[in-house]
């Protein structure tokens, strides 16, 4: 496998349509030599990551929930609040979710680049 490198445009793109394109090279799928136990070493770049298009209403109504473990401790933030405060973040998440739940997936992470 040699060492590719691929730039994903996101300016009024979908975010979905974005963040799986990412995750399908990430992974290595886009390849005629694709081995399902061995990380690529394709990397990513995303550009224009606060450009991105957010279909609907998803902004304001999609929120991400953490608990803490204690009564009381769990936590709402808004899908808005965390792109405002961080579209890397947000990014970044989303693309984790679309990969195996598996040892490869902080491998490929590390291939991830994201830049505003």
């Amino acid at each position: 496998m040699k060492l590719e490198a691929y730039t994903i445009d996101a300016a009024n793109k979908a975010l979905g349509r974005v963040a799986s394109e990412a995750a399908v090279i990430l992974r290595g799928k886009n390849s005629p030599d694709f081995k399902p136990n061995v990380a690529p070493k394709n990397k990513v770049t995303i550009i224009n990551a606060s450009k991105v298009k957010m279909t609907g209403d998803k902004l304001k109504a999609k929120t991400y929930k953490r608990y803490s473990g204690y009564p009381g401790g769990l936590k709402e933030v808004s899908a808005q609040a965390i792109f405002e405060k961080n579209p890397k973040q947000f990014f970044r998440h989303t693309i984790n979710g679309m990969l195996p739940k598996n040892k490869l997936r902080r491998e490929m992470l590390k291939n991830l680049k994201i830049e505003l």
